[in-house]
């Protein structure tokens, strides 16, 4: 069922004692060949996770964490994703899918939906409600996402006996990797409730576990002081500690160690600040652990999946920037975690008997202030300016407002009934903005729908554009920002562009079936699922556009 080779040669030598009368069935060699895949699979997204946070930090990781994958599995060196925007949930989707927004709909966290006339949200659901919390918030489910993940595709191989449970301190990190056919999907309600919580797509009560593991207030234990975990000084790999990049915690005047979570809690938003400490990613790794027990995952030879998504380090990445102590901090903490989970792998699913991945939704950029003290090219992209010149340019070329109906994730999307009554062709003033807008400073580069539509790239920006262009609901124009453009406030960081820093990050693969090695070939992250697929001799995902990377499978 695994693999081909077994099989044939049980099916070889059951026909030789067919033909020399022998009446035994070699059931137990079937039964061999089709235990031979991992117990459980452990896919593990680090978000924001740039890869050179990999090497950086390399000298002070410990032996049995992020090193335990470099040196025991397998890292592609040069993995990079296929599209943009490099967003959070575009990314979860692309990896668990194995195909890009352009196929499976997530273009974005938020985009604005055409024939709703609103914004939506990549998980917002409003026909489930939230299970373990009584706020309207929470409605979420993965009905927006249009393939299958190679979860889903596990679930209908094992006829529904394979589980899959997707963890994540965001809705979205634990729903969009888990699938339409998961078990369970759990993410973290901070505010004053301190729960990890879930919806009613998946079930109408929380477990047992999860209610045992709420009750023991492990979230609260985490409302204490963050210092560093080494020494600061030994941080040599970050800038200082105090400069003016960094934007850190309401209630505390410099964005300075040590940070006291307790006296910090009520000026940012109660539990919620332990998201955007490493302690967000201890909770997630706590909870993980318990999921391993409560759900009884990998204690049979029927393949499950595990999906844990450690969010913290982009509310970190964000708050910080890249080059700060407290991105370090927590990777180093998060190199501990890791090594916790490992163990905890190791003593309940077996060593050997589990295989793991570790990959990244995005990268991200350097502060865009901090490069320009360096005189490094970048800046800031001014939307409110951009769009009252936008809508100046139109008034005059068109002699009517409100052509625009929204500009967000970089795009514009166009009134079309307006168009209409006025006998405006959709191209015409596709065309028209494309020319007008490539004369805006810090803007680079600008196409149509109809250009992405029409045309069929394959390499540099406009490929990357095109893979995350979805005919349906992307906008009627794209344009692209200068290289070190941002749209963000001038302390900390984000993520979202076609460069390096966003698309490069780590793929390791680690465990049963998995080879020991490395490569500098390009890989994309869309290879992820179709290779853990090939792994377990499964479907691909329904949607899947990447190839498997046959030379990790050992």
């Amino acid at each position: 069922m695994r693999f081909l080779l077994p099989i044939f040669l049980t099916v070889l030598l059951f026909n030789c004692k067919a033909q020399n009368n022998m009446t035994t069935e070699p059931t137990v060699e079937v039964e061999a060949s089709i235990s031979t895949g991992p117990k459980l699979v452990v896919a593990i997204v680090v978000d924001q996770m740039r890869y050179d946070y990999l090497t950086r930090f390399y000298e002070k990781y410990g032996a049995d964490g992020f090193k335990r994958l470099v040196d025991e599995g397998f890292s592609c060196k040069n993995n990079h994703y296929n599209y943009v925007p490099t967003y959070t949930g575009p990314g979860h989707a692309s990896i668990f899918t194995g195909t890009s927004p352009k196929n499976h709909g997530v273009i974005a966290n938020d985009w604005y939906d055409k024939f709703e006339k609103e914004m939506v949200y990549c998980v917002g659901d409003p026909m489930v409600r939230a299970i373990g919390s009584e706020t309207e918030y929470e409605r979420m489910s993965p009905h927006r996402m249009k393939n299958t993940t190679f979860g889903d595709e596990n679930r209908l191989f094992t006829q529904f006996k394979g589980k899959t449970i997707g963890i994540s301190i965001k809705d979205r990190g634990a729903i969009l990797p888990a699938g339409h056919a998961a078990n369970g999907a759990f993410w973290f309600r901070g505010r004053d409730e301190g729960h990890f919580i879930t919806s009613s797509y998946y079930m109408n009560a929380l477990p047992q576990w999860v209610q045992d593991f709420n009750s023991s207030n492990v979230a609260e234990s985490y409302l204490k002081v963050w210092n560093t975990l080494y020494a600061i000084d030994s941080y040599a790999e970050s800038g200082s500690d105090l400069n003016s990049f960094e934007a850190g915690f309401k209630g505390k005047d410099t964005a300075t160690f040590p940070y006291d979570l307790e006296n910090l809690k009520a000026d940012n938003g109660g539990f919620d600040i332990i998201k955007a400490t490493p302690y967000g990613n201890s909770l997630v790794a706590d909870f993980a652990i318990a999921a391993l027990d409560g759900e009884y995952l990998g204690q049979d030879d029927i393949t499950d999946v595990l999906t844990v998504s450690f969010s913290s380090t982009d509310y970190i990445g964000h708050n910080f920037g890249v080059n700060s102590k407290e991105v370090q901090d927590t990777y180093l903490r998060l190199d501990q975690d890791l090594a916790r989970l490992f163990k905890a792998l190791d003593t309940k699913v077996g060593v050997g008997e589990y295989t793991v991945f570790l990959t990244s939704d995005h990268g991200a950029i350097d502060v865009p202030s901090y490069l320009q003290s360096v005189k490094i090219p970048s800046g800031y992209f001014d939307g409110r300016a951009f769009r009252s010149e936008l809508n100046a340019f139109i008034l005059e070329q068109f002699k009517v407002p409100d052509l625009i109906e929204n500009i967000s994730n970089n795009q514009l999307f166009l009134n079309k009934e307006k168009l209409d009554s006025l006998n405006l062709e959709l191209d015409e003033v596709q065309n028209a903005l494309v020319k007008e807008l490539i004369n805006y400073k810090t803007i680079d580069k600008v196409y149509s729908a109809e250009t992405m539509q029409r045309s069929n790239f394959t390499k540099g920006i406009e490929a990357l554009l095109q893979n995350g262009y979805h005919q349906k609901r992307s906008g009627d124009v794209l344009f692209v920002n200068d290289p070190g453009v941002i749209s963000y406030p001038k302390t900390g960081s984000t993520h979202g562009s076609r460069l390096n820093n966003d698309t490069h990050v780590p793929l390791l693969f680690y465990g049963k079936g998995i080879k020991k090695g490395s490569t500098f070939l390009n890989t994309e992250i869309t290879d992820v699922a179709p290779t853990i697929s090939a792994l377990l001799g499964i479907s691909f995902p329904n949607g899947a556009t990447g190839r498997v990377l046959e030379f990790v499978i050992d």
